[in-house]
């Protein structure tokens, strides 16, 4: 949010100087390049498959937990109380188990997640600042810093295209 706030105020001094009327303004969507550019793509597709694998693990520890329940109902009032509490201290224990796996997965996946995307946000950046130094644009904002722009100032298709051009498949062949 400090970020967003920041380029906010950025855009509005530079709107505020006497060149800013001759200046080229460039609006990009870094969430929609992520998410358009091949890397972006095969990332997030990677992440899922992964993502997918985990959630059966998951799945089949939940479906564990829910039997060993039923049938701690079931035979509940033929068991003497200690077998009782033993059975419901095995079901917390095992209940626990999975809550701290799937916060384990949840982790592990967020962060590989921003460690992919951070290399990509990096890459973006260098053909972001390319695009400004070779003449092409005075500023280049994230839209989400910008409430309104004139549409033709996005950037947003420029940017893919210069970064699979650049990092695409056909580059790592």
């Amino acid at each position: 949010m400090r970020t967003v706030l920041l380029a906010v105020v950025a855009a509005f001094a530079f709107a505020a100087t006497p060149a800013f009327a001759d200046a080229k303004v460039g609006i990009v969507d870094l969430q929609r390049a992520l998410n358009e550019v091949e890397e972006g793509a095969a990332a997030k597709n990677a992440l899922k498959k992964e993502f997918d694998a985990k959630q059966k693990q998951l799945d089949a520890r939940q479906t564990e937990l829910k039997t060993l329940k039923d049938e701690l109902d079931a035979q509940s009032t033929m068991m003497t109380q200690e077998k009782k509490q033993e059975k419901v201290a095995d079901l917390q224990r095992k209940l626990m188990e999975v809550q701290q796996l799937y916060m384990s997965l949840q982790q592990d996946l967020s962060k590989r997640e921003q460690e992919a995307t951070a290399k990509i946000f990096e890459k973006m950046g260098l053909i972001l600042k390319q695009m400004g130094e070779n003449g092409s644009y005075d500023v280049i904002l994230e839209r989400s810093a910008a409430p309104y722009f004139n549409p033709a100032r996005e950037v947003t298709d420029e940017l893919v295209r210069r970064y699979n051009a650049a990092y695409g498949t056909s580059k790592k062949k």
